[in-house]
């Protein structure tokens, strides 16, 4: 009988590493998506676009609370993602950390 082949600290790791990276990438998409005034309407792209936005708003929705737009001529420079970003990076090394025990 072979045993189960259990999972260690390792792939635990990766695992984990990797969810924090693809929700770095989509908050990143996000912002590029804001720059971008008036897409086509097609309904493939506005399904991954809908996607992004019920993915990473709720999130960035925090940050813009406490952080209002910085308007300057008619134009509004959001700032929340950068601190929601440096957010993130410091939640992913705690918990990265806590996962190798360390």
């Amino acid at each position: 009988m072979i045993a189960p082949a259990a999972i260690g600290h390792n792939e635990v790791y990766d695992y984990v590493d990797a969810l924090f990276t693809v929700y770095l990438v989509l908050i990143f998409i996000r912002i590029l998506l804001t720059w971008i005034p008036r897409m086509p309407f097609n309904p493939y792209l506005r399904s991954a676009v809908g996607f992004v936005e019920r993915t990473t708003d709720p999130y960035l929705n925090l940050f813009r609370v406490l952080l209002r737009p910085v308007g300057f001529g008619g134009m509004a420079l959001d700032l929340s993602p950068i601190v929601a970003i440096i957010v993130l990076y410091a939640v992913r090394g705690l918990v990265l950390n806590a996962v190798l025990g360390g």
